[in-house]
């Protein structure tokens, strides 16, 4: 016996009807979506004359060190995370397997927790300066010269060993999916397998990973408020809560949007032109090569180098907080701060996954070309930094508490105030709209892989919609639920910005713990719950050199 939806559906797509799925799917983009459009309409305010004061002052130098972090941050992934890339895949030598794995490492720590723990290895009163002071009888600062880790310089320096992993992951399943018989002709003709070979066939995976990378420079502000860089961010961190002007910042997040439109462009140019890298079943990607013993040690070099100051040495200086000043700790406060975190962090994943999963189901299988269009722009706010789509929740809830009080006072004669401002949910909306687009594109990635008829022959056999979604597509796209729901809950776990802004009073997460201690200098009180921070991103790391290893293998 045939269903009623299924009697039904017919009848509906002859009217032109919508499904109510469709209709709940729109409702959804539209809800994701308004944070997003908010933060123009805020930039739409009257800023009092703010906006021309600061165009006429500080903007230019916020745009210019902008450009001058990312282009350092660019340069430096680069070469750490491609020459590591092209060193594990190219070449065999003594602790090539672990270190494919140990690569990926920090990407488990976050760049603020890299800022913190560097500024004291490397101040005046740290170690490396004391023990050159030790060892050549120096008595003062008068007495030698020491780079300013609290610089431009130091904030690329922290933010490039941490941000890397995004171009090694991306060149490195470019190189292990270029064919060999394009190194084979090179060889041949005597050429150079990287330049002519290996860095063309890679450049746009190397590409895609470079616009995340500079994403993720433009949106951080822990590392930049910390070492006092006057960026875009900062600046709109400062004008919003500094001189109490929401329009004035919208302004500046408005401008920040011009980068965020540029690195979207690069990243879609890289994706556009994977073809070049897809290579199918029938090319055999090149085993790598044995290494003499200088070139091995060559190779171990370049790989260590980024393991060593991107997750070594800031690991090592938390576990030295840690064994210092234990008795310092107050374990109480970091346990609940904990279970804020860890709060959080579950909640937002498990709407984060069923919200993309909904749409992605939704829009795949029953869903207008339209709507494809628009459950993937209402997943795009993963490229808006996280002070400026703040900017847009405030002024999104500000207008739905306001809404739903006219509406109270309209039915029951009373109005309750803020349903969301000044609450958790302010958070909770504001990291599902930004990390919606990691749930999304893993769920979009476990149905891409699904054969396109199966809901149809689920549906012949006598299932209706909900049915063949829930015996049929769930059970075959588990492992991709799973990975989305394990990076989101890392995300938000270490997410800063919008967790700062956006927080109920006296709430605190693991990140803004770690930040309210590190900027009063107390870093032997943020050593542990900064541990916890890295420790949560371990897992991830794994999963990603796991799905890694599995490319280019043969079937």
């Amino acid at each position: 016996m045939v269903s009623t939806e299924a009697q039904t559906g017919p009848a509906r797509a002859s009217l032109g009807l919508p499904s109510r799925w469709s209709v709940l799917t729109l409702l959804c983009a539209v809800f994701l979506l308004g944070p997003i459009l908010a933060v123009f309409y805020a930039a739409t305010g009257d800023s009092d004359g703010l906006w021309r004061h600061l165009s006429q002052t500080v903007l230019p130098g916020y745009v210019a060190n902008t450009l001058i972090l990312m282009a350092g941050v660019g340069a430096l992934s680069l070469l750490f995370g491609v020459s590591s890339a092209w060193v594990v895949t190219r070449y065999e030598f003594l602790g090539r397997r672990p270190l494919e794995w140990l690569l990926l490492l920090p990407a488990a720590v976050p760049a603020y927790i890299i800022a913190y723990t560097y500024t004291d290895f490397l101040e005046y009163a740290g170690p490396v300066q004391g023990m050159l002071r030790a060892a050549f009888g120096w008595h003062s600062a008068r007495d030698y010269w020491f780079p300013e880790i609290r610089s431009m310089g130091g904030a690329i320096l922290v933010m490039g060993s941490v941000l890397y992993p995004y171009v090694y992951m991306m060149a490195r399943t470019a190189f292990k999916l270029t064919p060999y018989s394009l190194f084979e002709i090179a060889q041949i003709h005597n050429q150079d397998l990287f330049r002519k070979v290996g860095l063309p066939m890679a450049r746009p995976a190397i590409a895609a990973g470079l616009a995340l990378v500079l994403m993720e420079t433009m949106s951080d502000f822990g590392t930049v408020e910390y070492f006092a860089v006057q960026t875009l961010t900062l600046g709109i961190f400062n004008v919003w809560l500094g001189m109490n002007n929401l329009p004035a910042a919208a302004q500046i997040a408005a401008t920040s949007f011009l980068f965020v439109i540029a690195l979207l462009a690069l990243e879609y140019f890289a994706r556009s032109r994977r073809r070049y890298t897809d290579t199918g079943r029938r090319a055999v990607g090149f085993a790598p090569e044995p290494a003499s013993p200088p070139r091995a040690a060559a190779c171990l070099l370049i790989c260590l180098t980024p393991v060593v100051i991107g997750f070594v040495v800031p690991v090592a200086v938390l576990v030295h907080f840690v064994l210092r000043g234990y008795t310092d700790t107050d374990l109480a406060a970091v346990t609940t701060v904990a279970f804020n975190s860890i709060g959080i962090a579950l909640m937002v994943a498990v709407v984060v996954m069923a919200l993309a999963g909904f749409m992605v189901f939704v829009s795949t299988y029953r869903a207008s070309p339209f709507l494809k269009v628009m459950t993937a722009v209402c997943s795009t706010g993963y490229a808006f930094p996280g002070t400026i789509l703040a900017i847009g929740v405030v002024a999104y809830s500000g207008a739905l508490d306001s809404g739903l009080d006219t509406i109270r006072d309209w039915a029951l004669g009373e109005a309750t105030g803020g349903f969301l401002t000044g609450t958790i949910g302010l958070v909770l909306l504001a990291c599902t709209v930004r990390f919606l687009a990691v749930g999304y594109g893993a769920v979009t990635s476990g149905v891409g892989r699904l054969p396109p008829n199966m809901m149809n022959a689920s549906r012949v056999l006598g299932r209706n919609f909900p049915q063949s979604l829930g015996q049929v597509v769930l059970p075959l796209v588990r492992s991709s639920f799973l990975a989305g729901g394990l990076l989101v809950f890392v995300d938000v776990m270490k997410e800063l910005p919008m967790t700062l802004l956006l927080r109920p009073f006296n709430f605190e997460t693991l990140a803004t713990y770690v930040y309210q201690f590190a900027k009063d200098e107390l870093l032997e009180q943020a050593a542990l719950p900064a541990l916890f921070v890295v420790l949560a991103g371990v897992g991830p790391v794994i999963l990603m050199n796991a799905a890694l290893r599995r490319v280019g293998q043969k079937k």
